[in-house]
């Protein structure tokens, strides 16, 4: 590639590949795409539909291509055709940025909107990358719940170069994208094999004995009485997404809230079990994670509580993390998920669960033995974000 940095040519990127001079088409992106909206179709079934039918939750179980979806749709007035620019055009989905493609006729739910290229003018794969680049949350409307309308999309200007560029540009970047998607296939694999490891010791080892966390723990509350204008400084705190993404957590990724002399915050202490009180889905409540840490003074968020579990005869904290992921332990909590549209967990009926434990020497090991792999894992995840961020250094040197 040439770096053309110190080219004056405002119409021409940082990065070119040699033999292309030409100065790139300023455009406005409106005239050159159709904008498809969401439907909620009569019937969405896995039995009777005909169309793949996809929600906002499907972005996150793919890398670049929309894959499988469980839904399927009885044909609606907005097919979105092969090569559709899909994603979140409402809600906090916005801010994470998830741009993805079909490769194949598509529906798509209110949530979700997709924009097709004039492939005239512009590639699906340009549109794509350029969509990914300009960032879902710098062009939406995030006064109030951030969205993304026709109003925002139709007047971005968009440079534009040759189709014969468009296509090295994507090229390469695609490469890089699909050593992005084996990464994470690498994770996914070693997630499952760790999945599978825990739940095989657990039911191999596990003792007839029942306890509660009543009878091992004392339970404590998240933050409370806090703003908006309380956090981004002050002292370290344990996020819901923290406590959400892993089952052991240690000390860093942590957030900052203020907190104010003579304040009676409860804290959070090495050994404690971390649970999400609130979630979307039934299946998603009551996530949690042990924290492994030595911070001296540490919080929790508003909408986790925390459990002092205290080594014992019976119990090694460190190993709970990774009991409560189990699908014995999740069976039983699911149940009591309360609500409609938003689901909360019940507390006083999770403290009064009874279930068995394996025997604390074997908690030892079971733990050790899945540590391992979460710390392959953590390795690997490093890696991935690694590729990511050089996906959006080219980004920003091979785009206007």
């Amino acid at each position: 590639m040439t770096d053309t940095e110190n080219n004056k040519n405002s119409n021409s990127p940082v990065l070119r590949f040699p033999g292309f001079t030409e100065p790139w088409k300023k455009c406005r992106l409106g005239d050159y795409i159709r904008i498809f909206s969401g439907e909620s179709p009569n019937c969405v079934s896995s039995k009777f539909g005909i169309i793949p039918y996809y929600k906002v939750e499907q972005l996150n179980w793919c890398e670049k291509y929309l894959g499988e979806t469980p839904y399927l749709s009885q044909r609606g007035k907005n097919i979105l055709p092969e090569g559709c620019v899909v994603f979140s055009k409402r809600g906090a989905a916005i801010l994470t940025n998830k741009v993805r493609m079909n490769l194949f006729p598509i529906n798509i739910d209110t949530n979700l909107m997709g924009i097709k290229a004039d492939n005239s003018f512009i590639s699906d794969q340009y549109l794509f990358y350029f969509i990914l680049r300009a960032r879902l949350s710098r062009i939406a409307d995030t006064s109030t719940i951030p969205q993304i309308n026709n109003i925002h999309i139709n007047p971005i200007t968009i440079h534009v170069p040759s189709l014969e560029e468009q296509e090295k540009i994507t090229r390469s970047l695609g490469l890089l994208d699909e050593r992005i998607a084996t990464q994470r296939r690498l994770i996914e694999d070693l997630e499952k094999l760790k999945s599978s490891i825990n739940e095989t010791l657990y039911e191999t080892l596990t003792t007839d004995c029942k306890t509660s966390f009543n009878e091992i723990g004392i339970d404590y509350g998240g933050l409370t009485g806090k703003s908006a204008e309380d956090f981004g400084y002050g002292k370290p705190f344990i996020s819901y997404l923290n406590v959400y993404q892993n089952q052991v957590i240690t000390d860093y990724n942590f957030d900052n809230v203020e907190i104010r002399d003579g304040e009676n915050q409860n804290k959070v202490r090495t050994g404690d079990l971390l649970f999400t009180l609130s979630s979307e889905t039934p299946e998603e409540i009551g996530y949690s994670a042990v924290y492994m840490g030595n911070a001296k003074e540490l919080y929790l968020n508003s909408f986790c509580f925390g459990i002092h579990i205290q080594e014992s005869e019976m119990v090694y904290p460190p190993y709970m993390g990774y009991f409560t992921s189990t699908t014995y332990f999740r069976r039983k909590i699911i149940p009591y998920a309360q609500g409609s549209t938003r689901f909360n967990l019940h507390k006083p009926s999770l403290m009064n669960i009874k279930f068995s434990l394996p025997a604390k020497e074997y908690q030892i090991k079971i733990f050790n033995t899945l540590q391992l792999l979460t710390d392959k894992i953590s390795t690997e995840i490093e890696l991935h974000n690694r590729y990511i961020q050089q996906r959006i250094y080219l980004l920003s040197k091979m785009f206007i």
